[in-house]
């Protein structure tokens, strides 16, 4: 059988090394690629002759899928699953499996991080020390009392909704289906939208979730309010929330991720734009969520393995 390493897992190779020894042993033949697939083809070429795939990121739409006769396993390293075709791997007897959770306590805090960074200004205010400008224009606006909507009540949404309670915000979740076991309001995204000072986005990205915010959608929101998103980029349409930022109908924004991933072109219309944080997208990345990462890999491999079946299946 051949497991295929279909991209860099950012996992040091020592570790990697050690954790295959463990799972797979001699049972596998390893391949590993030191770089990305630049193109579906270049992936299901990788992919065709393998039994196990290990990945961070990768679309495997049904048309990858049908070049991978033998596949049986594809492990994500991450907790999305929006880029794997699912029915396609049912229909062709895939098993897929994730790493559920392992960074919703790191990406709750990065929330926190860009958020207290743009109400506090702490970009401004590095900048001002280093060039003894002082303290003006560097006012800030505290949490306590403010209106906090979390579009998203998986794991990480509902942390994010726990933290912000203890800030003393009024919470608001909006989610696809209401949870009130939770404890906290759920209202329509409209009702969000209108009511949030500060919007924190914890969504998936789907077909009905792409440009969720649009310019339609981000023109009803505060002109005081503040945009979260260390979910998905192509959740918001990134020129409208520019625009939003440049003509002073939203406060700020932080933002983990864009509509593509890094390193950003100069031109991208958020790179010019007011009253923003950004950060190239590694909320995911601490050291504990990453142990917590390489754990669930071999759990998944020992199981898939062991009792054919992943510890955290899809």
């Amino acid at each position: 059988m051949k497991l295929v390493i279909a991209e860099p897992l950012h996992i040091p190779q020592k570790r990697l090394e050690e954790l295959l020894r463990r799972t797979v042993g001699d049972r596998m033949e390893v391949i590993s690629y030191g770089t990305p697939p630049q193109s579906g083809e270049e992936l299901a070429g990788r992919c065709r002759e393998a039994d196990a795939v290990i990945f961070l990121d990768l679309p495997f739409s049904r048309q990858v899928l049908r070049q991978c006769p033998r596949l049986k396993l594809l492990c994500t390293l991450i907790t999305g699953v929006d880029r794997i075709d699912l029915p396609a791997c049912r229909e062709q007897g895939i098993a897929v499996c994730n790493t559920p959770g392992y960074a919703s306590n790191a990406v709750a805090e990065m929330t926190f991080a860009l958020l207290l960074a743009v109400t506090r200004k702490v970009v401004a205010c590095d900048r001002a020390s280093r060039t003894q400008q002082g303290q003006r224009g560097l006012m800030g606006v505290e949490l306590e009392g403010k209106t906090f909507g979390v579009a998203g009540a998986g794991s990480i949404g509902l942390r994010v909704a726990r933290i912000a309670q203890a800030f003393g915000c009024r919470v608001l979740c909006y989610n696809r289906t209401p949870k009130p076991e939770t404890g906290f309001p759920f209202v329509d995204l409209d009702t969000l939208l209108r009511q949030s000072d500060i919007l924190s986005l914890h969504l998936p990205l789907t077909p009905q979730t792409q440009q969720l915010l649009n310019r339609q959608r981000l023109a009803v929101m505060k002109p005081s309010a503040i945009l979260i998103n260390t979910a998905r980029g192509g959740l918001v349409d990134s020129a409208a929330l520019a625009q939003q930022l440049q003509e002073g109908r939203l406060a700020g924004a932080g933002l983990d991720v864009l509509d593509l991933e890094p390193p950003f072109p100069p031109e991208h219309p958020l790179l010019q734009a007011p009253n923003v944080v950004l950060a190239p997208h590694i909320g995911f990345a601490t050291r504990d969520a990453l142990e917590r990462r390489i754990r669930q890999l071999e759990e998944n491999l020992s199981g898939w393995l062991g009792e054919g079946v992943p510890r955290y299946p899809v």
